[in-house]
């Protein structure tokens, strides 16, 4: 079989395929279509495009991993506090020092930081913080815990980020904070959202759980609001099974977050105030610290790849890459999302597509579901005493009149994505197995519903 490049792409002739192949339309740009058998769909006995393809492994582990790891296991220093010379210290230093601030606060999850925070900008009950519906639960998890209400905005259905006009239309004279979620690592919209926040006198804490090393307008997300939040939960570009990160540009505030992500006991020695243990441990340190030699190679990495695949997957109709706002310079790419079109793939629902694309070789999968809006916790909290006191039955009648949220169930109906916290550590030539695999089943779209 020959090799499909994005300038020779193999197709089959046939009835719907028929414009195309002749040269009649061409969807990308160059395309040289040849009549060939091997252009059949693998769904439908075609060859793969990508046969038996093997992306790079994640989590990643090398040597500097391993080592660090087993170092910490024959110290027997494996919590914070036996040492004052421990790996949790020096890893905070570290991370700190490529996000070019002078020090940050690890945590044992990326919930547990949003819990710290909320808790340290003394958020709780009749308090309102606005967040995205398109999201993990942790985010609304460390609102609710704080027996604050999450109030969801609608998104802006092309970057699948919070879409700040819905946000400002939401404020009310309970709101506290916004809460804006950095969705498959990319930067929101901050320079409105930010905007909105110094208006009407608001704190802003970044859900950057997904965004590592991203960059807004000169800024690093995480450092553009009061506060930022990082996961280091397994599938994110900087793992270690669970663990999370503090970062801020104001050095008062950390210093209340660390005291209360340690049971309320500060640097100083005082239990002062209220919090749980959310402290990272020796061994989830450890695991971080050894990828920190690698971490921003990988980033570069993640980056090149990203713009190839956009800039040669530009001219397919029906696939319509995350939009990126003016100003943000590098993602994090913890995802590659596009908005599935199926219009233009002759109406094949998106399931069948992401099987036609399966068999090519290629995985590709749906994300969220159902947004948060559409879950049980919006009820539940509504039969709490605690929250029919604090807000009262009208404030809860709204709040339920503002679950309608027709573009976050827009974009979770349309989105198909790419993993790309290992995948986009290929190579250029992996890049184009993935973009030929989508050129052909675009090119024998009007197949897709006969699987």
């Amino acid at each position: 079989m020959k090799k499909i490049t994005r300038r020779k792409f193999i197709t089959t002739a046939s009835a719907g395929s028929a414009a195309v192949a002749s040269g009649a339309i061409s969807p990308f740009k160059d395309i040289e279509i040849i009549n060939d058998n091997s252009g059949k769909l693998a769904i439908l006995g075609g060859t793969p495009a990508a046969p038996a393809k093997v992306w790079p492994e994640w989590p990643y582990i090398d040597e500097k991993v391993i080592a660090e790891m087993m170092d910490t296991a024959k110290s027997g220093i494996w919590c914070r506090i036996q040492s004052a010379d421990n790996k949790v210290l020096k890893f905070e230093n570290e991370f700190a020092r490529l996000m070019g601030i002078k020090t940050s606060i690890a945590t044992g999850s990326g919930t547990q930081s949003l819990n710290t925070c909320i808790e340290a900008l003394g958020i709780g009950p009749g308090d309102e913080v606005i967040t995205s519906p398109y999201t993990d639960p942790g985010t609304i998890a460390s609102i609710l815990v704080s027996r604050a209400l999450p109030v969801l905005a609608d998104l802006d259905p092309d970057s699948f980020q919070l879409d700040p006009d819905d946000v400002e239309r939401r404020i009310t004279s309970r709101t506290k904070a916004l809460m804006p979620v950095h969705m498959m690592g990319q930067p929101c919209n901050m320079e409105r959202i930010m905007e909105i926040a110094k208006k009407h006198k608001l704190l802003v804490i970044e859900d950057s759980a997904q965004a590592h090393f991203a960059e807004y307008q000169g800024k690093k997300a995480g450092l553009i609001g009061d506060v930022g939040c990082f996961s280091f939960q397994t599938s994110k570009v900087l793992s270690c099974g669970e663990g999370g990160g503090i970062v801020s540009n104001n050095e008062e505030l950390l210093d209340k977050c660390y005291t209360v992500h340690n049971h309320g006991t500060s640097k100083r020695g005082r239990t002062e105030t209220i919090g749980s243990k959310y402290r990272m441990n020796e061994f989830e340190a450890a695991c971080l610290l050894g990828q920190l030699p690698g971490v921003m190679d990988r980033h570069y990495i993640r980056n090149r790849n990203a713009k190839y695949l956009t800039e040669h997957l530009k001219d397919c109709p029906g696939l319509v890459p995350q939009k990126l706002y003016p100003g943000t310079t590098a993602g994090s790419w913890y995802l590659y999302p596009w908005s599935y079109k199926k219009d233009m793939f002759n109406g094949a629902p998106r399931e069948k597509f992401l099987k036609a694309i399966a068999a090519e070789g290629i995985s590709l999968s749906p994300y969220i579901t159902n947004g948060l809006h559409r879950e049980p916790w919006t009820q539940h909290i509504q039969t709490l005493p605690v929250y029919r006191k604090m807000y009262g039955a009208a404030r809860l009648r709204k709040f339920n009149s503002e679950l309608h949220l027709p573009k976050c169930d827009q974009v979770c109906e349309d989105m198909v994505m790419l993993w790309a916290s290992g995948p986009l550590l290929g190579t250029l030539a992996d890049m184009d197995d993935l973009i030929n695999a989508i050129m052909k089943v675009y090119v024998n779209r009007d197949k897709l519903n006969t699987i």
